[in-house]
């Protein structure tokens, strides 16, 4: 399972036009300190602000591009595993104290969002 995780002011996703909203990856990102302090240190997690996560599946992740200009996924988990772990991350995240907002799992989504600063990790 991999993860992106970005630090946003805010963030949407819609499929056909509507709104929608791991155990170590979930604590993990609950816990990960990628926002400000008062002294503009990256010193706070989202559990911290009281901020809340928007997880959207994407299985482009597991892309290679190793061998010619077409991305091969064969190496991506199936969908029914996938969808297993994705369910799972949401509901960890959840008990860690984040508000979790979904996408729909295998869906073609509009991803919109505000980048704060460039923390992408």
């Amino acid at each position: 399972m991999k993860a992106v995780l970005q630090r946003v002011t805010e963030a949407g996703v819609s499929v056909d036009g509507d709104a929608v909203a791991a155990d170590f990856l979930a604590r993990k990102t609950a816990t990960l300190r990628i926002f400000d302090d008062e002294a503009g240190k990256m010193n706070r997690s989202v559990a911290d602000i009281g901020g809340a996560a928007l997880v959207v599946s994407q299985f482009t992740l597991a892309a290679d591009t190793s061998r010619g200009n077409r991305p091969s996924y064969a190496r991506a988990a199936s969908p029914e595993a996938a969808t297993v772990l994705y369910d799972r991350y949401c509901e960890l995240l959840a008990e860690q104290g984040v508000p979790v907002a979904r996408g729909v799992f295998a869906a073609r989504m509009m991803v919109r969002l505000v980048n704060d600063g460039s923390v992408t990790i």
